[in-house]
């Protein structure tokens, strides 16, 4: 079984897959990929089911030493990386020759990027799941970033991996498919976004200005932001002009806006709570989640609002694009 040696493990790395759904109700978060785009896209360029296990990666990425030749491909963010010198390209698939030592620096615009190889990364499932929750401690590698020293096992790669190396093949410590996946397919990453929300379980008990100027205002990301929440800061005073009643705590999503008596509304991402008593006062259309996953302290972002409908005509249509990116991936080794 081939295997990854971390030599710097980054700021925080993480193995995640898609998330370990159907726990909810026994107070076992989703977790998963933060970008879960960007990680099947990532899968999908090396060969593997998208859920696969990879590597998340923020703000600054690890050192990894690959005993055997890999195929590996990096989403997401727009990443510092080389290997022995040597740019990687990212959203393409790539050979690393036995004993390629991979670097991945500092973030140049985003926040988190994914490393997907070939055959996954071969750590336990854990509730039917391979990510790794932090803040309870359990899946990915002993439940925790990781940390120099640390040895990751690859799975078995697929026979379109195994093929398309071979189509790579050579005796450089790194050679790149001539194609990628697209701009018009990747995730429109951008320091301000305009995000797409729904009207949360709770709009109305929002008074008309305050609705009006969480759709109206542009707001800051805050340094406290995790794979919980983006906490976002709002101009001036919070939306809260005055307390708003209690609500009985109820099951959360992610893309949930929560805003609790501060007025400043938080973002409930990967690795939310369960159950929460904040009112939402609106709910972010999945496809627009990425956006706000690739967010970093004193980025902004600003709501627009469309209808359940529209919501799940974009949801939809991405997984529409997704499903020919995978079948144009296919045809690259037949």
């Amino acid at each position: 079984m081939s295997r990854i040696h971390v030599l710097k493990p980054g700021l925080m790395t993480t193995v995640q897959d898609l998330g370990r759904p159907g726990w909810q109700r026994y107070g076992v978060t989703p977790g998963g990929a933060t970008d879960a785009c960007a990680l099947r896209l990532g899968n999908l360029l090396a060969g593997n089911s998208e859920g696969a296990a990879a590597l998340e990666i923020t703000a600054v990425g690890p050192t990894l030493r690959f005993a055997e030749e890999t195929l590996v491909a990096i989403t997401g963010a727009d990443f510092e990386t080389s290997v022995q010198g040597i740019r990687l390209p990212a959203w393409r698939p790539v050979r690393l020759g036995a004993g390629a030592e991979l670097t991945i620096g500092a973030a140049r615009t985003g926040f988190r990027c994914y490393l997907a190889v070939a055959g996954g990364l071969a750590v336990p499932r854990v509730l039917g799941g391979r990510g790794t929750h932090l803040a309870a401690g359990f899946g990915g590698f002993d439940g925790r970033a990781l940390r120099s020293g640390d040895v990751l096992k690859i799975g078995p790669p697929t026979a379109w991996a195994k093929r398309f190396t071979l189509t790579l093949a050579g005796t450089a410590s790194l050679a790149a498919a001539r194609w990628e996946v697209g701009v018009a397919v990747r995730p429109r990453y951008t320091t301000s976004p305009v995000v797409r929300v729904v009207r949360g379980p709770q709009w109305e008990l929002f008074n008309p200005e305050a609705q009006q100027r969480f759709l109206g205002e542009r707001f800051t990301v805050d340094a406290r932001s995790d794979r919980m929440g983006l906490r976002l800061n709002a101009a001036g005073r919070g939306l809260l002009g005055e307390p708003l009643r209690d609500i009985v705590s109820e099951g959360v999503a992610a893309g949930s806006v929560q805003v609790p008596p501060d007025g400043q509304p938080i973002v409930l991402l990967a690795e939310r709570q369960t159950v929460g008593g904040y009112p939402k006062i609106a709910t972010v259309a999945s496809v627009d989640l990425p956006l706000l996953a690739q967010l970093r302290a004193g980025d902004t972002v600003a709501f627009a609002e469309i209808s359940v409908a529209e919501a799940q005509e974009l949801w939809l249509a991405s997984e529409q694009f997704l499903a020919t990116v995978k079948q144009g991936i296919a045809l690259h080794a037949t």
